[in-house]
């Protein structure tokens, strides 16, 4: 008999918790579909709530327009531009300016075309204290003369010919190989 009552405690604890476990697991679903439920409602809230300023700021802009609409009216007298107002074209946009004054400065270009004559690439350096160009004194100094060849599908020197060139300080760039 001891074993029998031994047995049904032992059984009835294990239905005791199994009951638990299953109330347990039951009631943390209920509270997570709660919890799911409570942030569905803050979001559609959020969402109301921007709503609502949307329109609180459609309201005030609507009452600003009549009220400048008024002040229009009353004060200032602007009206819409008609049709007759739009220009067509350029041309008649350009018959509206006023020719140039005789002291009036000359326009800004933004493109400059090569000169002819004169070889491509970077202007010469220019000396800060005498003003003329730095290269000029050294050709008057060393007597020579060199006019590269002028071949139009190249380049008016070859790398090595400017890398090898003095430069204005005196001393050598560099040389490279070809």
């Amino acid at each position: 008999m001891i074993r029998t009552g031994s047995r049904l405690r032992q059984i009835g604890w294990a239905v005791a918790l199994s009951l638990c476990v299953t109330g347990f697991v039951a009631l943390t679903f209920r509270v997570n579909a709660v919890k799911s439920e409570v942030r569905l409602a803050e979001r559609e809230i959020v969402a109301l709530e921007r709503e609502k300023e949307i329109l609180e700021i459609e309201f005030q802009t609507r009452a600003s327009q009549q009220q400048l609409a008024n002040w229009n009216r009353v004060e200032f007298g602007y009206q819409a531009p008609e049709a007759s107002q739009y220009l067509e074209n350029e041309r008649q946009l350009a018959s509206l300016g006023m020719p140039r004054s005789a002291d009036a400065p000359d326009p800004i270009r933004v493109a400059l075309a090569p000169v002819e004559g004169e070889e491509g690439g970077f202007p010469d350096f220019v000396s800060p204290i005498t003003g003329e160009p730095a290269q000029a004194k050294e050709i008057e100094q060393s007597g020579e003369t060199e006019k590269p060849e002028s071949n139009p599908m190249s380049a008016p020197r070859s790398l090595s010919d400017r890398l090898a060139r003095d430069n204005p300080i005196g001393r050598q760039i560099g040389r490279a190989k070809e």
